[in-house]
């Protein structure tokens, strides 16, 4: 009888990891779901340097303007012309983030503004212009 009584503590010890990993893979799937991706542009731009600049949160969409005038969205050339159709389509995967506009800094200022009309126009909350941030 006494043998009978040790296989059944051995029995109690055992750890049962699986709720520990169901648990795991749940905390997984809500990170996942609730992050914001942001997505590049494709292309590197130099900034303009200001004293003014303000940190932005919540970013959705970043759109580049090269020295060339060329727009990049998401590692893409884009139409002057496309830019709504993208902002809008981009903004229904995250009605909440902003637009924030990389211009280089021998860009022309008409291309920048073409572009935050475009992205004004697709219903955007906040069209911000990066700067060079030196701190």
């Amino acid at each position: 009888m006494a043998k009978r009584h040790s296989q059944d503590s051995s029995d109690e010890a055992a750890i049962d990891l699986t709720p520990m990993l169901d648990v795991v893979f749940i905390m997984l799937i809500f990170f996942i779901v609730t992050a914001v991706f942001i997505r590049e542009p494709g292309i590197d731009v130099i900034r303009p340097d200001t004293e003014t600049d303000v940190r932005q949160n919540r970013i959705a969409i970043l759109i580049a303007i090269n020295e060339d005038n060329e727009i990049w969205i998401d590692n893409r050339e884009i139409e002057p012309n496309a830019v709504r159709a993208v902002v809008e389509r981009m903004r229904s995967e995250n009605p909440q983030g902003s637009v924030v506009i990389q211009a280089d800094v021998a860009s022309d200022s008409g291309s920048v503004v073409d572009v935050i009309d475009q992205a004004r126009l697709a219903g955007a909350p906040l069209v911000a212009v990066a700067t060079l941030n030196e701190e």
